[in-house]
């Protein structure tokens, strides 16, 4: 089992991931009758298609011997009603200038590919931006 997840009541959750013991607490969104007080489930799609994009590509630049520490992922998240889920998730990725053109096409390419994006519906759009500074 990888985590547990309660229903606290007032559209909240703690989901409590079971080796570590470390807990993320959601909300419902403002626009879906909730308080909007912290993430809610959709956001945390969207934020883990970034993080296991920053992920996979910080173990390809290991390997690569390359430094991407310090990049980082600003993600805006688009929903869509009848049904309600997630339309579209944009990323913006801010990596080191210093990467060659090689690096930067190897890592891009395995952000592309990486588990999230593969396990997202063909019906979410995912839009990838790359920044180099």
């Amino acid at each position: 089992m990888t985590s547990k997840v309660t229903y606290n009541g007032k559209l909240r959750t703690t989901a409590t991931h079971l080796k570590s013991g470390n807990t993320i607490i959601t909300d419902a969104p403002t626009d879906n009758h909730g308080k909007g007080e912290t993430f809610s489930p959709t956001d945390l799609v969207a934020t883990a298609l970034a993080s296991c994009m920053l992920t996979v590509m910080g173990i390809k630049a290991d390997s690569l011997g390359v430094d991407t520490d310090g990049a980082s992922a600003e993600i805006t998240k688009v929903m869509a009603s009848d049904p309600r889920r997630i339309a579209e998730i944009k990323v913006r990725i801010k990596m080191p200038a210093a990467l060659s053109d090689k690096h930067r096409k190897i890592l891009e390419h395995t952000a592309r590919t990486c588990p999230v994006t593969n396990s997202l519906s063909e019906k979410t759009v995912q839009e990838t931006e790359f920044v180099y500074e």
